[in-house]
Protein backbone atom coordinates (compact mmCIF):
# COMPACT_ATOMS: atom_id res chain seq x y z
CA UNK A 1 0.00 0.00 0.00
CA UNK A 2 1.25 3.34 -1.06
CA UNK A 3 2.19 6.09 1.55
CA UNK A 4 3.14 8.99 1.45
CA UNK A 5 5.49 11.72 3.95
CA UNK A 6 4.96 15.05 3.22
CA UNK A 7 8.53 17.67 4.28
CA UNK A 8 9.81 21.19 3.90
CA UNK A 9 6.69 23.16 5.65
CA UNK A 10 8.34 26.26 7.80
CA UNK A 11 7.42 29.29 8.89
CA UNK A 12 8.66 32.26 6.06
CA UNK A 13 8.37 35.65 5.45
CA UNK A 14 5.52 36.97 2.81
CA UNK A 15 7.23 37.38 -0.35
CA UNK A 16 9.82 34.24 0.96
CA UNK A 17 9.61 30.68 -1.14
CA UNK A 18 9.07 27.31 0.95
CA UNK A 19 9.97 24.13 -1.31
CA UNK A 20 7.78 20.99 -0.04
CA UNK A 21 8.62 17.46 -1.05
CA UNK A 22 6.64 14.11 -0.90
CA UNK A 23 8.30 10.96 -0.57
CA UNK A 24 6.21 8.07 -1.97
CA UNK A 25 6.95 4.30 -1.49
CA UNK A 26 6.68 3.17 -4.56
CA UNK A 27 7.05 4.74 -7.90
CA UNK A 28 4.30 7.20 -8.50
CA UNK A 29 4.05 6.44 -12.52
CA UNK A 30 1.52 3.84 -11.86
CA UNK A 31 -0.45 6.70 -10.51
CA UNK A 32 -2.72 8.44 -12.98
CA UNK A 33 -3.57 11.60 -10.40
CA UNK A 34 -1.33 13.26 -7.63
CA UNK A 35 -2.00 16.68 -6.44
CA UNK A 36 -1.32 18.84 -3.29
CA UNK A 37 -3.65 20.12 -1.19
CA UNK A 38 -3.73 22.55 2.21
CA UNK A 39 -6.22 23.07 4.77
CA UNK A 40 -6.31 26.24 6.98
CA UNK A 41 -7.94 25.92 10.57
CA UNK A 42 -12.25 26.40 10.18
CA UNK A 43 -11.63 25.72 6.50
CA UNK A 44 -12.18 22.95 3.83
CA UNK A 45 -9.71 21.40 2.33
CA UNK A 46 -8.96 23.07 -1.07
CA UNK A 47 -6.69 21.80 -3.94
CA UNK A 48 -3.62 24.10 -4.60
CA UNK A 49 -1.97 22.16 -7.59
CA UNK A 50 -2.05 18.68 -9.85
CA UNK A 51 -0.52 16.71 -12.23
CA UNK A 52 -1.73 13.82 -14.31
CA UNK A 53 -0.04 11.14 -16.02
CA UNK A 54 0.28 12.65 -19.33
CA UNK A 55 2.25 15.33 -17.14
CA UNK A 56 -0.31 18.22 -17.19
CA UNK A 57 -1.07 20.50 -14.55
CA UNK A 58 -3.49 22.17 -12.91
CA UNK A 59 -3.32 24.93 -10.22
CA UNK A 60 -6.04 26.78 -8.19
CA UNK A 61 -6.39 30.56 -9.46
CA UNK A 62 -4.90 31.78 -5.98
CA UNK A 63 -1.42 30.15 -6.86
CA UNK A 64 -1.21 30.17 -10.95
CA UNK A 65 2.24 31.94 -11.35
CA UNK A 66 3.43 31.49 -7.72
CA UNK A 67 3.64 27.40 -7.36
CA UNK A 68 4.90 24.66 -9.21
CA UNK A 69 4.39 21.19 -8.75
CA UNK A 70 6.80 18.20 -9.93
CA UNK A 71 7.14 15.21 -10.20
CA UNK A 72 10.39 12.45 -9.80
CA UNK A 73 10.29 8.59 -9.48
CA UNK A 74 9.28 8.60 -6.15
CA UNK A 75 8.66 12.09 -4.98
CA UNK A 76 6.47 14.87 -5.98
CA UNK A 77 7.14 18.22 -4.77
CA UNK A 78 5.32 22.02 -4.88
CA UNK A 79 7.52 24.72 -5.09
CA UNK A 80 6.16 27.77 -3.79
CA UNK A 81 7.20 31.25 -4.32
CA UNK A 82 5.83 35.18 -3.66
CA UNK A 83 4.34 33.33 -0.18
CA UNK A 84 1.48 35.33 1.22
CA UNK A 85 -0.24 35.60 4.79
CA UNK A 86 -3.34 33.21 3.35
CA UNK A 87 -1.01 30.89 1.78
CA UNK A 88 -1.05 29.79 6.02
CA UNK A 89 -2.43 26.05 6.09
CA UNK A 90 -1.22 22.24 6.25
CA UNK A 91 -0.16 21.15 3.45
CA UNK A 92 -0.92 17.57 2.05
CA UNK A 93 0.33 15.17 -0.76
CA UNK A 94 -2.50 12.98 -2.48
CA UNK A 95 -1.92 10.35 -4.82
CA UNK A 96 -4.72 8.25 -6.94
CA UNK A 97 -4.01 5.03 -9.44
CA UNK A 98 -7.63 4.99 -11.15
CA UNK A 99 -8.18 7.67 -13.93
CA UNK A 100 -10.16 10.98 -13.06
CA UNK A 101 -11.21 14.09 -15.23
CA UNK A 102 -9.50 17.36 -15.27
CA UNK A 103 -12.55 18.86 -13.32
CA UNK A 104 -11.80 16.55 -10.50
CA UNK A 105 -7.74 17.19 -10.43
CA UNK A 106 -8.63 19.31 -7.90
CA UNK A 107 -11.27 17.55 -5.94
CA UNK A 108 -10.21 16.04 -2.31
CA UNK A 109 -12.77 13.35 -2.66
CA UNK A 110 -11.14 11.74 -6.11
CA UNK A 111 -7.75 10.69 -4.41
CA UNK A 112 -7.65 8.18 -1.76
CA UNK A 113 -4.20 8.19 -0.42
CA UNK A 114 -2.85 10.93 1.77
CA UNK A 115 -0.01 12.03 3.44
CA UNK A 116 0.00 13.39 7.06
CA UNK A 117 0.66 17.18 6.44
CA UNK A 118 3.09 19.77 6.88
CA UNK A 119 2.43 22.76 8.04
CA UNK A 120 3.28 26.04 6.03
CA UNK A 121 2.93 29.39 7.92
CA UNK A 122 3.83 33.00 6.32
CA UNK A 123 3.79 35.73 8.21
CA UNK A 124 2.69 39.38 7.01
Amino acid sequence: QLQLVETGGGSVEAGGSLRLSCTASEYLYNYDGLAWFRQAPGKEREGVAAKDSAGNTYYADSVKGRFAISEGLKTLTLQMNSLKSEDTAMYYCAAEPAYMGPNERLRSTAYTTWGQGTQVTVSS
